[in-house]
């Protein structure tokens, strides 16, 4: 457990400063002390969707093993298909491209670029006064873990790197990461690439707010396209799992704002009384 708790250290230190920093930054002093004096409120506000977030992590924690052994024992085996489809694509990409200064760059953007590029939306659009657009990503979140987790219940596929199809970069120059990533995810749930999708999905949000955080949407943008290369640069997911993963997450930023939008309409919200402490 030594390993993982220094993981998760070096994690939580490097996300921390990441997020201090941008809130600094991106967030700016203004909004920091709005959301200082009007925290509790915009946080009661978008309690369902804060509720529907966590019941979709606990359900996907705890019954992950088990819809796992049920896609196996009866999920569609796609893994050859995918590779007929696709070939040698991910090793020529690696054949291709791969530095070791470059392996270096994705495999921390896989990790702590991901984790950072997920949690300090949640802080910024928590920052605005309105909290539709936090309420709108809580959900979109929402939609790409079950819906993907539906169809890890369906399609059972595995990875290049468990095909030896080029190698298995991330795990290769970063072995401590084998163990975490084990920990959150199953070797099988490949199709779509999840980290794709939510990169996307944050990517699509910082795009809409850009009127609001002119400085977040070229980080975002950035961030963003290093993780969905790195998921095939490393060796993790075909470009199938990617061209799914961006398909998932334009599908869960469409469905998220209908439903938030119909939620407020139904409530009689106008665009005064949408607003949360003010």
């Amino acid at each position: 457990m030594n390993w993982l708790l220094s993981v998760l250290g070096s994690l939580v230190l490097w996300v921390g400063g990441g997020t201090l920093v941008a809130a600094a930054v991106i967030i700016g002093p203004r909004r920091l002390r709005g959301l200082r004096a009007d925290a509790a409120s915009r946080l009661r506000d978008a309690r369902r969707e804060l509720a529907a977030l966590g019941a979709v992590l606990l359900a996907s924690a705890v019954g992950r093993g088990s819809l796992q052994t049920v896609s196996e024992l009866f999920g569609l085996r796609l893994t050859g298909l995918i590779y007929a489809v696709e070939g040698d694509f991910i090793e020529w990409i690696q054949q291709t491209y791969a530095t070791p200064e470059l392996t270096m760059y994705f495999s921390s953007v896989y990790v702590y670029g991901y984790a950072f590029l997920l949690s300090f939306p949640i802080l910024a659009y928590l920052a605005l006064p309105r909290t539709r657009t936090l309420r709108r990503l809580l959900v979109a979140y929402a939609l790409n873990y079950s819906i993907g987790l539906a169809i890890y219940t369906v399609v059972f596929a595995h990875g290049p790197r468990n095909l030896d199809v080029g190698r298995s970069l991330l795990f290769t120059y970063n072995p401590e990461f084998t163990a975490l990533t084990s920990e959150v995810n199953e070797a099988a749930n490949v199709f779509p690439s999840l980290h794709t999708s939510l990169s996307v999905t944050v990517a699509a949000f910082a795009v809409l707010t850009r009127d609001e955080y002119p400085r977040w949407t070229p980080v975002a943008l950035w961030i963003s396209t290093s993780v969905v290369i790195a998921t095939m640069y490393l060796g993790i997911h075909w470009l199938t799992d990617v061209i799914g993963g961006i398909a998932l997450a334009l599908g869960a930023v469409y469905l998220s704002c209908r439903l938030v939008d119909e939620e407020e309409e139904s409530e009689g919200r106008t665009d005064g009384d949408a607003t949360v402490g003010t």
